[in-house]
């Protein structure tokens, strides 16, 4: 990894003026300052647009360094890899702008960490990068928004609870979201479009996506079949319908990776899901198949040329989102349900204070760019990880003293 003594900076935020940058760069001046405790900068390819956001942010944003850097030109992100320990990155869709900032972080040995929810482009990072990273000692956390950290870490809590309490992890876990309230970001929806987009043109691509091990390590697969909820589903647990959560797609594929990761922690043959509550009785069953039907007509539309412009004009894109005001009346509540071989079930709470895409991505990225910043030991090898295996505890910390999440046990039985 990059030596501090020879860096200017503990971070940059590179993708500094997109909207979510935006939020970042806020959440970070407002909680550490500049030049305090923490030495950080800006990046992106626009000295201008770089300037108006150091004005917007205020007087304080003035000492604030900005540094110009281009997702397509390699030698000014070398240049802005050699200044840093970390970098965080805002720019998406990562599938399509992505990997040569991976590339130059990799062979700079800096640490780097994202929001993708990009799962195709996580295995080609991985399948292209993992030896070099080893070899540099660049540590590469991807998923570090609404996609993938409430999950991944809610899991790590109830697993640490069960260890705790019972003596043993779960083997199984249930993911449902209670309540979400906010919207899609931009760049959220972009990234599903072009998955959605190259899945159509590539059958290997399809069947890679069907694979709950996709991200694996090719060694770590299962004899248990995974669930995976395609249609409208009762919960007896809540007592609830259920319709399938898009998120899902790359949160479970996160949560099988840091189990790899932590050496089969919560089992070989551990089993995980996610899926959305959408109420009771007949009501709540007829959500579950509006639910079903909008995103098959989504996919379905993305996947299409002559339907595909249809979508991009009514859907968020990239650079656009929700007010101040918005993100912070925003927030969600995720129920985890945990069972152990021998019987014993856990119930556990996920929450977070802003509208999950935005105002709580935003700080959830800053505090996972901190942690890698700060609290990772030196000695920590280099490679592709999740929040959950290389952050684990520290992260919990910092979300839960500063980023607004909350994680709790409910009922143990």
């Amino acid at each position: 990894m990059t030596n501090s003594a020879e860096t200017p900076y503990d971070l940059v935020v590179f993708g500094a003026t997109s909207f979510v940058g935006q939020i970042l760069t806020r959440y970070l001046l407002d909680t550490y300052g500049v030049g305090k405790s923490v030495n950080w900068a800006i990046a992106g390819r626009s000295e201008a647009k770089l300037n108006t956001l150091k004005c917007e942010l205020g007087k304080e944003a003035a000492e604030l360094a900005a540094i110009l850097a281009d997702a397509g030109d390699e030698s000014s992100l070398q240049s802005m890899c050699g200044q840093t320990r970390v970098i965080i990155s805002t720019v998406g869709p990562y599938a399509l702008y992505g990997e040569p900032l991976v590339q130059a972080c990799v062979r700079a040995g800096t640490d780097y960490c994202d929001l993708t929810g990009e799962v195709q482009w996580i295995r080609k990072m991985v399948d292209r990068y993992e030896d070099e990273a080893k070899a540099s000692g660049a540590r590469i956390v991807h998923c570090c928004g609404f996609d993938s950290i409430p999950s991944d870490m809610g899991v790590w809590f109830l697993q640490n609870k069960s260890e705790e309490l019972f003596g043993a992890p779960c083997q199984d876990v249930r993911m449902r979201v209670k309540v979400a309230k906010g919207e899609f970001s931009g760049g959220t929806v972009a990234s599903m479009m072009n998955i959605a987009k190259e899945a159509a043109a590539d059958p290997e691509l399809r069947k890679e996506l069907a694979n709950p091990f996709s991200i694996c390590p090719p060694d770590h697969r299962s004899e248990t079949r995974q669930p995976s909820l395609k249609g409208a589903e009762y919960d007896k647990t809540f007592g609830v319908w259920l319709a399938p959560f898009v998120m899902g797609a790359i949160n479970t594929r996160i949560v099988h990776r840091s189990n790899a990761l932590q050496n089969t922690r919560y089992g070989k043959e551990f089993t995980y899901d996610e899926a959305m509550m959408t109420g009771r009785g007949v009501k709540g069953r007829l959500a579950a198949y509006g639910i079903i039907g909008a995103l098959g007509a989504f996919f379905t539309a993305s996947a299409i040329k002559p339907t595909r412009w249809l979508v991009e004009k009514f859907v968020p894109q990239p650079g656009e989102g929700p007010s101040p005001e918005a993100q912070k009346a925003g927030f969600y509540d995720l129920r985890f349900v945990g069972h152990t071989v021998d019987g014993k079930t856990i119930i556990t709470k996920v929450t977070g204070d802003r509208d999950p895409g935005y105002g709580s991505t935003g700080k959830m990225l800053g505090e996972a760019g901190m942690c890698l910043a700060f609290d990772v030991p030196a000695d920590k090898a280099g490679g592709f990880w999740t929040p959950s295996s290389l952050l684990d505890g520290k992260l919990m910390e910092r979300l839960t003293g500063k980023a607004g999440l909350t994680f709790d046990v409910l009922e143990t039985r």
